[in-house]
């Protein structure tokens, strides 16, 4: 399909996002080793069969004659279906635990070609052609209030530290979130600004009814490609120097930094660990250890993890050897995970789990849900969760401003300041 308006893709996002069922994946034309996502928007109506736990999906996509990619997320719970865990501490966002859909519509990007596919592509074409885009809508700037005070948090790291020395993990990852309530804000603007502002190679849109996920995420979660699946853990994070030579000098400190050097060394082990539940024998190997790639405001160290699938092992079989992803719980991964309920204070819902796509030949793609805001229109609940990987070596203080800098874009897309409290 050829020459279509310059603001083709913003008119056929603002078509889709009228749709209950919405997925959209960015991959921003950003490099990036094994490739990043495809660019794909997805849509469906309300009366969507879709699975809600992970034992369902399976049954589910080989159901029926599968033409369309399978476009969903899961959510950080479903660690619960995996294994014998709960999530007692509160949300405000009460996502299903699981969604998958199958879109009656769906549009493909490759190079300057778009192509439709579904019942009616003409017809789409002409309502997306038709739609009305609206002016600038800057957000409003809501103030945001941590469910988790700073000097508590400060407390949570060193109770992690103490974990650490008696030998219960050797690395937790330890999240906070900052939110807002009744908030009225214009989803997809905002997704817009967040892309703009902080473009990534696994971005994405979701529309889930009145839930709704804006994500900036840096970072693959698992792909499969062929007979190959790949994991790329982040772990290790610095700001960008405001001039070339401090940029450099930035990027050096973090490739020397032994404490973030050893926090990615235990994830990609951890990693290799759980692959290797679904690989074949010997065939796990890392291509690239410690890799270093800038952001529009972070240098991020990241490594990749591949092995060759055994060929009897699915989606689900994947998902159930290596969800969680360890980037985000710490390692070992259940221990680290009952500790993360007893430290953090709210669920972390759709946050540090994942989004993604399942092509009909099987292949995959989900990313990491991080640098991303959580919003309900329903009862116009904001939030975004930040985070970091504790160590014995780590820094409280220090800690607390790399969930800051993770934050940066996400604060400045709404115009908002944390407002700092006593309580959580």
């Amino acid at each position: 399909m050829s020459e279509l308006p310059a603001d083709f893709r913003a008119r056929a996002l603002r078509w889709a996002a009228a749709f209950v069922h919405c997925a959209y994946f960015d991959s921003n034309d950003l490099p990036y080793p094994r490739g990043s996502f495809s660019r794909l928007l997805a849509v469906a109506d309300a009366a969507t069969v879709a699975p809600t736990a992970l034992a369902e999906l399976r049954p589910w996509l080989s159901g029926s004659a599968m033409e369309a990619p399978r476009c969903g997320f899961l959510t950080y719970d479903v660690k619960n279906e995996i294994e014998a865990l709960h999530s007692l501490n509160p949300t405000g966002l009460a996502w299903p635990q699981l969604h998958f859909f199958t879109p009656h519509t769906w549009l493909c990007w490759e190079a300057a070609a778009v192509t439709i596919h579904g019942t009616a592509p003409a017809a789409t074409l002409q309502q997306i052609l038709a739609t009305a885009l609206p002016g600038s809508q800057p957000p409003a700037g809501p103030q945001l209030r941590p469910r988790m005070a700073k000097a508590d948090y400060l407390r949570a790291v060193a109770a992690v530290q103490e974990d650490i020395l008696n030998g219960e993990v050797y690395e937790l990852n330890l999240c906070q979130e900052f939110y807002a309530e009744r908030v009225a804000l214009d989803p997809l603007s905002v997704f817009e600004q967040l892309n703009a502002a902080s473009p990534t190679p696994f971005a994405g849109f979701c529309r889930y009814h009145d839930h709704y996920l804006l994500c900036a995420s840096p970072e693959r979660f698992l792909a499969r490609q062929g007979s190959t699946i790949v994991s790329q853990p982040i772990k290790g994070t610095i700001r960008r120097g405001t001039t070339p030579a401090t940029d450099e000098a930035q990027r050096q400190r973090l490739l020397h930094d032994e404490k973030e050097r050893a926090e990615n060394l235990m994830i990609v082990d951890l990693v290799r660990n759980d692959l290797a539940r679904v690989a074949r024998t010997g065939t796990v190997r890392v291509p690239e250890l410690f890799g270093l790639y800038p952001f529009r405001h972070v240098w991020q160290m990241i490594s990749t993890v591949e092995a060759e699938l055994r060929p009897e092992e699915d989606v689900e079989a994947v998902l159930r050897a290596t969800f969680p992803m360890g980037s985000m719980t710490g390692a070992p991964k259940v221990r680290a995970m009952q500790l993360i309920e007893q430290y953090e204070r709210s669920r972390r819902g759709l946050y540090s789990g994942c989004f993604g796509y399942i092509w009909p030949g099987g292949d995959f793609d989900f990313n990491v849900v991080i640098r991303s805001l959580q919003y309900r229109t329903d009862t116009g609940y904001l939030s975004f969760q930040v985070g970091s990987a504790i160590t014995y070596d780590s820094v409280p203080e220090r800690e607390y401003d790399e969930c800051l800098l993770k934050a940066q874009a996400m604060l400045e897309v709404l115009g908002s300041q944390i407002l700092e409290q006593s309580n959580g």
